[in-house]
Parts: C-alpha cells; structure tokens; sequence
C-alpha cells in the first residue's frame, strides 16, 4: 500500500527541518562561544605562565649581571689600589726631583753669574 504525503504534511515536514536546522545552528553558534571563552582562558593561563617565567627569568639573569659586575668591581678595585699607590708615589718622587733639578740649575746659574766674564772655563 502506497501513501501519498499531502502538501499540509509536506509543509509540517520542511517546518520540522527547519526548526531543527535552526536549533542545530543555535546549538553550534553555543558551542563556538563556549569553545571560544575555554580557549581565551586557557590562552590567558598560558599567557600568566609564560609571563611569570619571563620574570623569573629576567630576575635571574640581573643577579647574574649585578654579581658580575659585583666580581668586576672588586677585581678592579684590587688592582687599582696598589697601582694607585704606586702612581702617587712616583708622582711624588717626580715632583722631588723636579725641585731638586730647579734648585740644582739655580745654583748653576747663580754659580755662572758670579765667576768672572773673561776666567777660563774648567775643561
């Protein structure tokens, strides 16, 4: 036996299709917006974890540097004070005997103006 659809089930048919085409479509729009939200959340986790592993990181590396120079510094200062001494005290002894050599040719010259124009010199 053979039944034949009337226009009136046809039409109740195609609204059915169409109610659940559109309840499927709700529901998959509903799904992406919560598939969405999970993913933006788990990026933002992921973005805090990252970020707070560059910190530690930036951390690490600037103790690094500070206790670098720290060795620097004082590596420097080791060999700047000894040397600095030594540069002080020749400075020192420079300036004596720049004093030593002005009074020497003082007393060369004096010693040259005192002796007489036509005396012979010592050879």
């Amino acid at each position: 036996m053979k039944m034949s659809l009337t226009g009136e089930d046809k039409q109740w048919i195609e609204q059915g299709r169409a109610e659940d085409r559109r309840w499927f479509e709700q529901a998959r729009a509903e799904d992406r917006r919560w598939f969405e939200q999970l993913l933006d959340h788990r990026f933002r986790i992921e973005r805090q974890w990252v970020e707070s592993r560059l910190e530690e990181q930036k951390r690490a590396v600037n103790e690094q540097i500070e206790h670098a120079e720290t060795r620097l510094l004082t590596a420097f200062h080791q060999w700047a004070s000894p040397t600095d001494a030594r540069l002080r005290t020749h400075a020192a002894t420079l300036r004596a005997l720049d004093l030593e050599m002005e009074e020497l040719d003082d007393r060369m010259k004096k010693l040259e103006s005192d002796r007489p124009p036509n005396s012979p010199q010592a050879s």
